[in-house]
């Protein structure tokens, strides 16, 4: 008599079977979830990028 026992799926063979998300797909989710820190790096990004861009015409006039 054998002992065989009924082999239980491979965990990692879910994960081949489902197509793993696009890097847009979860960079949208983690701007999601964190959605304060989100804006507040939008908001600096654009001042930044303004004052950049006056600071720069100012000094070509």
């Amino acid at each position: 008599m054998t002992n065989s026992t009924p082999e239980s799926p491979n965990p990692n063979s879910q994960e081949s079977t489902q197509p793993q998300d696009s890097y847009v797909k979860l960079a949208m989710r983690n701007m999601v979830k964190k959605r304060g820190v989100s804006l507040k790096h939008f908001f600096l990004t654009t001042f930044g990028l303004l004052g950049f861009l006056v600071g720069i015409s100012y000094l070509t006039r």
